[in-house]
Formats: structure tokens, C-alpha cells, sequence
């Protein structure tokens, strides 16, 4: 074989996981987790003991934090779950394209122009209104599993 048969995919990717495990039994009410391979924020967990020789068992229902949907799993209270990395910056709005991309300014003063407007009805109204009206405008872009999205606004006054 020569060195032309192996070709690799290079990312600019420190190489770091998207999650890390955590035991069931230790993941509480507003943390995170990922169900169906979905970061979510859990809102509800239940533990159940079970018969002579079973494990107990947890119930988590989370909400997916990029579409919202409610999504349930049980899994035994003493084996890891995945725990998404979770993070969240703040970026100046600069533009709103027409083909609903956003341009943000980063803190090292770089854009960034590979993010669309969020679905969300309301947050999408506040921007759009914002924005025409010439406010300076900073938005909360949450990051998690490789997906980024857009999920809050604040206002800092004119321009």
C-alpha cells in the first residue's frame, strides 16, 4: 500500500469529546444529557427501586435545547449517561443577511457568518425589530454536540 491509498480528514478540532460521562444516579433536575443522542436539560427525574436482585433506575424526561422537544429515557441509576459539553457566548450582532444568516462580532474582534436566524418565533421578532430599529444588540449563542443556535437577546441600547 502506498501513501496515496489513505487519505484523512482534517478538522480544526482540538480533538476534545463532545460529552463526558457522568453516573445516572448523580444527574440532577436543570442538568444536562444527552437522550436519543440529543444534548437536552432535564426537567424531571424520577428514581425507581426495583425487585431482589434489579437495579434502581432512573427517569429523565428532558427538553432538547435546539428544538424543544420533550424526550423520556430510563436507564439503571448506577451506569454512566452521556453529559454534553454545554456552552454559551455572548456576540454582537452586526447584520442580518437576507438569506437568514446572521453576522456576529467575536470577542477577538473576527466575524463569524455561519449561523441562521433562530426559529424561534418570538426571539426571531425581537431581533428583527431590534435590529431595524438600529439597536446595538448582543445575542447568546448556545453551543453543544457541534450544533450552534442562537437562544438569547439582550439590548445595550442605540448604536
Amino acid at each position: 500500500m502506498s501513501d496515496e491509498d489513505h487519505h484523512f480528514e482534517s478538522k480544526a478540532d482540538a480533538g476534545a469529546s463532545k460529552t463526558f460521562p457522568q453516573q445516572a444516579g448523580t444527574i440532577r433536575k436543570n442538568g444536562h444529557i444527552v437522550i436519543k443522542s440529543r444534548p437536552c436539560k432535564v426537567v424531571e427525574v424520577s428514581t425507581s427501586k426495583t425487585g431482589k436482585h434489579g437495579h434502581a433506575k432512573c427517569h429523565f424526561v428532558g427538553i432538547d435545547i435546539f428544538t424543544g422537544k420533550k424526550v423520556e429515557d430510563i436507564v439503571p441509576s448506577s451506569h454512566n449517561c452521556d453529559v454534553p459539553h454545554v456552552n454559551r457566548t455572548d456576540y454582537q450582532l452586526i447584520d442580518i443577511s437576507e438569506d437568514g444568516f446572521v453576522s456576529l462580532l467575536t470577542e477577538s474582534g473576527n466575524t463569524k457568518d455561519d449561523l441562521r436566524l433562530p426559529t424561534d418565533e418570538f426571539l426571531l421578532t425581537q431581533i428583527n425589530t431590534g435590529f431595524a430599529e438600529g439597536k446595538d444588540l448582543i445575542v447568546t449563542v448556545m453551543s453543544a454536540m457541534g450544533e450552534e443556535q442562537i437562544c438569547a437577546l439582550k439590548d445595550i441600547g442605540p448604536k
